[in-house]
């Protein structure tokens, strides 16, 4: 049989596919979500996220300095906050001596070329576990008072010295809001990477129990997205963009290339994804059982991640990833 093209001609030894590959990751998409705890010398495994720790503040450093060795150049902060700190206003979100500022002023200090973005959302702070001010009588989140409570929040970690804050909240109007207050304050050159498109997702479990945030009643579906929606995000998206969002962010990933190929077809910013923690368990837990082989799902769940548009990839598996790329795999 004659064949005008032989397809498999760009398939049949290593060298070949690696030349003719259309998606490469390497370090430079990577941001790494970093969890701090409160105390000194503190490494405590998370144990729905096996291999993934909660640090101090001393030991966070370190870690910090070894990414960076490592060739990774972005870092994501999210910080577990005490129980007698916790209240229904996120007032300790805005402390200036709060364990989320001293890291990033600590963080900086140690490794200044590292570009350091911080999550800005109450849940970590709320006794009620929600992203926002809750009006128990009426049992809803408040928007516009959470906006008012999280611009306080990034006017605080921009003068702590980060270079983008990250809100999670998807309080409608939030990015304006901050837009506009760090012109205001003179903090114009610090980014925001906006969770454009939030999903209220299942897969957030580990993190919740990584941060101790888990809602306390209800759930999160007044504000987060109803993942049956496609369109919406692209709304969702382009409001953010136009009111000052440099990044925009979809979250999860895995479940939602879809609409991360959506996002990236409807904008010029850079897209970023989040790849989740429950994503992140699930690989985790087939490889414990032999089901999958777990360095080949790590590169193979990232790199399809980038080819449905992600320009950045904030993932558990960075680390892991980063040395995995430099073996060739």
């Amino acid at each position: 049989m004659y064949l005008q093209k032989r397809n498999r001609i760009l398939r049949k030894s290593a060298a070949i596919r690696s030349l003719v590959a259309e998606t490469v990751l390497t370090p430079n998409d990577f941001i790494v979500p970093l969890f701090i705890d409160e105390g000194e010398n503190i490494k405590t495994e998370i144990p729905s996220m096996p291999g993934y720790y909660r640090y101090s503040l001393d030991l966070i450093i370190l870690e910090v300095k070894e990414l960076w060795k490592l060739g990774i150049k972005c870092v994501l902060l999210f910080v577990k906050a005490k129980d007698e700190v916790k209240d229904n206003t996120g007032k300790e979100a805005w402390n200036p001596d709060g364990l989320m500022q001293r890291s990033i002023k600590a963080i900086k200090d140690a490794v200044p070329e590292m570009l350091v973005m911080t999550d800005v959302a109450l849940d970590p702070y709320s006794i009620y576990g929600h992203d926002g001010i809750v009006d128990m009588e009426k049992g809803v989140i408040l928007n516009d008072q959470t906006v008012e409570a999280l611009t306080l929040m990034s006017l605080s970690h921009a003068e702590a010295g980060a270079d983008f804050i990250a809100p999670s909240d998807m309080m409608d109007g939030r990015i304006g809001a901050f837009r506009k207050a760090l012109e205001e304050n003179g903090y114009t050159d610090v980014g925001i990477m906006s969770y454009s498109a939030k999903y209220a997702s299942c897969f957030y479990g580990p993190f919740r129990d990584a941060l101790d945030s888990a809602p306390g009643f209800g759930d999160k579906k007044t504000y987060q997205m109803n993942y049956a929606n496609r369109i919406e995000a692209i709304n969702e998206t382009l409001q953010d963009v136009e009111q000052g969002a440099d990044i925009v962010m979809v979250k999860p990933a895995m479940a939602y290339l879809d609409i991360i190929r959506e996002v990236k077809n409807a904008v010029t910013i850079p897209v970023s994804a989040y790849h989740v923690s429950g994503e992140y368990a699930m690989i985790k837990a087939a490889a414990a059982r032999g089901w999958v082989d777990e360095n080949k799902a790590i590169i193979e769940s990232l790199t399809a991640i980038k080819r449905a548009g992600a320009d950045l990839i904030a993932t558990y598996f960075a680390k892991d990833a980063v040395k995995l790329l430099s073996e060739n795999l």
